[in-house]
């Protein structure tokens, strides 16, 4: 069995494929602090609490956040006898090199988005990615990963209006009833979510455009569903999208006998 680790800003996600389907879908709080053996203390109580007991040979990890590498190396190592595959890193290979301007390093997450939406979708077209930044991966005919779009994430825009403007409370992102607001809560949740509808369908239209052809927009993220209520914005939702990445480029490299 492969364990896919994607590692983000704010939220870790560990999912088992079992070769056929992800048998189980984790998520942890990322620090870069957290030991070898606190991720497998809470990772083995969880498993053991639903009651999975999985083999797992292979490990196959994205991270945006470097200093939590080492950690999941010495992680897959010391309780799984294995050396992971690492995404972005120059001995992982991709099954179409990304083409952005020289010397630019591409998350290794929007990587393994575009890998995944290539494969499940097929090629010219975006995935619109709700994580801690809001991110739109633009997808070549041929699978590339050819650049894209970064705009600050829901939640950290909440939690920056909150910082910058102490008489504003904290409130959860929802679709309001009404875009005019008769109180402040109601107003903040206006702001946020329509105007994030209309960011991500700006957005979309401005890439659309300036890609000339005809385009699929895949909505990827926890927020993803939440934002298509207010407007049709995409002609896909893809819960394990960078997932289902991790997976085919770990078995794009098995293939090429790279591990």
């Amino acid at each position: 069995m492969l364990l896919a680790i994607d590692c983000g800003n704010t939220n870790t996600v560990f999912s088992i494929w079992d070769g056929d389907r992800f048998l189980c879908t984790l998520r942890t709080s990322t620090h870069h602090s957290r030991t070898a053996d606190a991720y497998f203390t809470w990772f083995s109580t969880l498993i053991n609490h639903y009651g999975i007991k999985p083999d797992i040979e292979d490990v196959v990890v994205s991270s945006t956040v470097p200093r939590v590498v080492w950690n999941l190396r010495v992680f897959a190592d010391r309780f799984f006898g294995c050396r992971p595959l690492v995404v972005g890193k120059p001995d992982c290979l991709l099954p179409t090199p990304p083409r952005v301007d020289q010397g630019a390093v591409p998350g290794p997450d929007r990587l393994a988005n575009a890998v995944a939406a290539f494969e499940r979708y097929g090629g010219d077209c975006m995935v619109v990615d709700f994580g801690t930044a809001t991110n739109i991966d633009v997808v070549a005919h041929d699978g590339a990963y050819i650049g894209g779009v970064i705009a600050p994430g829901v939640n950290l825009s909440l939690e920056a209006l909150h910082q910058g403007a102490a008489a504003l409370p904290h409130v959860d992102v929802t679709q309001p009833d009404k875009v005019i607001g008769t109180n402040t809560v109601d107003c903040i949740q206006s702001g946020i979510f329509w105007g994030y509808v209309g960011l991500v369908q700006g957005l979309v239209q401005k890439v659309k455009d300036e890609y000339g052809l005809p385009m699929k927009v895949i909505g990827t993220g926890g927020l993803a569903p939440l934002f298509e209520q207010g407007a049709h914005l995409y002609d896909e939702i893809d819960h394990d999208l960078t997932m289902h990445g991790l997976v085919s480029i770990y078995e794009y490299n098995k293939e090429q006998g790279n591990i």
